[in-house]
């Protein structure tokens, strides 16, 4: 009889892949066959996300699509894990009755358990992950949850409060996925800028990337700075490490101090200017990316030009935008929501055009110089990469007009730009 034929689809963010991918090696071990096509599985597991409206719409339509083909096809078993069914087993149990089992992002053994019939004891060690990235690059997760009270976020009441993993452990895997032909690290947290304080004895962000760069492995890129907690000796351990790419994804949420105070994040927009200075006068050719916060209870158009006057001085090299969710159980959700959405939308489609405007005059200075660049996807003619200045999915990408192997590092010549696309040739 033939393996069972399994499908993992993972929603949300990189941290959540990198539960997946975990699930994803124990499930292999257990003899399943893993497939990419839902409608021949067996077996699909929806690895949900629940942080934002958007993101929980997209969760509860991908596990409904799923539901239907238990009518129309081979599908016998459907399990749902992850951030939002960790929140709401109940309520979309009553409302999705085709799903078999939830679980939480963190129960992988039970899951592997409740697919195979097999117990496993307590003290097994993990599954080692099973790559969903391409082969060349990886997150590696330094911690679990999030301590701080940010009034809009729901991911400590998710994800519980932080749990850093120790530097043997994470050092452990990270070779493992270096031994595997992994070229770039991407080091996540919720905020790895606090990673180790609530370990004993206390540790520090700077002594971890110092390990870490005594690996084989070509860029170490970090993820999710939180601007309060980055400190002087952090920027200094990245300025020292030839492994660590010269980017940051640092999200400042907002630049008024009336909104940074109700959102507890602990700085105000002058501690913010400064840290962005002292990462500058550091690390001078440093790229940074930024999240916002659009529409936060009580934004009225001062506090919003605020934001937008900031932007346009501090030029960030990427930039996203959300607008405000409200999301049940934060303090934020006591406020008023009463920024109208079409506002909302307005002002997010404002600081986007501002953004695509300095991203195309940064791009324009980069032409005409040669950078390594590292391929992600190969076509017959073209081959599409990154710099060290951008992380995968989200930042620019690099065309380059020949066909280069993936996982492989190139030096390209930029010809062209636009907004979000630097286009060159193999210098």
């Amino acid at each position: 009889m033939p393996d069972p034929k399994l499908t993992i689809i993972s929603l949300g963010c990189a941290k959540a892949l990198v539960d997946s991918e975990i699930l994803l090696g124990g499930l292999i071990k257990s003899q399943f066959q893993i497939t990419q096509e839902p409608e021949e599985a067996d077996t699909i597991v929806v690895n949900t996300c629940g942080f934002l409206e958007m993101a929980r719409e997209e969760s509860i339509e991908t596990i409904l699509a799923a539901a239907e083909l238990k009518k129309s096809g081979n599908l016998n078993q459907l399990v749902v894990m992850g951030c939002l069914s960790e929140r709401h087993p109940e309520e979309l149990a009553a409302e999705i009755p085709e799903v078999d089992r939830f679980f939480g992002s963190n129960n992988h053994k039970q899951i592997v358990s409740f697919l195979t019939g097999k117990d496993f004891a307590q003290d097994d060690p993990l599954f080692f992950r099973s790559l969903m990235t391409p082969n060349h690059y990886a997150y590696l997760k330094i911690a679990e949850g999030c301590d701080n009270g940010c009034s809009f976020c729901s991911i400590p009441i998710m994800r519980g409060l932080q749990k850093s993993r120790s530097i043997e452990s994470i050092m452990w895997e990270a070779e493992k996925l270096v031994d595997q032909g992994i070229r770039e690290l991407l080091v996540i947290a919720q905020d790895s800028t606090s990673y180790g304080w609530d370990l004993k004895p206390k540790v520090y962000l700077d002594k971890l990337i110092k390990e870490l760069g005594n690996l084989n492995v070509d860029w170490i890129r970090l993820h999710y700075a939180h601007p309060a907690h980055l400190s002087q000796r952090i920027i200094e351990g990245m300025a020292a490490s030839e492994k660590v790419c010269h980017y940051l994804d640092m999200p400042i949420q907002h630049a008024s101090d009336s909104i940074l105070k109700s959102m507890r994040r602990g700085l105000g927009k002058e501690g913010i200017r400064n840290r962005i200075k002292k990462l500058r006068d550091t690390i001078p050719n440093i790229r940074l990316r930024t999240t916002l916060i659009v529409g936060y209870p009580g934004e009225t158009e001062f506090e919003f030009q605020e934001l937008y006057d900031f932007v346009k001085e501090i030029r960030f090299d990427r930039l996203g935008v959300f607008t405000y969710s409200e999301e049940e159980g934060t303090i934020a959700a006591d406020l008023k929501d009463n920024v109208l959405a079409e506002v909302k939308n307005e002002r997010k489609a404002r600081i986007m055009d501002l953004q695509a405007g300095i991203s195309a005059e940064k791009n324009m200075a980069m032409v005409g110089k040669t950078y390594k660049v590292l391929v992600d996807k190969k076509g017959n003619t073209v081959s599409v990469g990154r710099t060290e200045f951008d992380s995968p999915e989200i930042d620019n990408i690099v065309h380059i007009k020949s066909p280069v192997e993936k996982g492989e590092f190139i030096d390209v010549k930029i010809e062209s730009s636009n907004e979000f696309e630097l286009i060159g040739t193999p210098a």
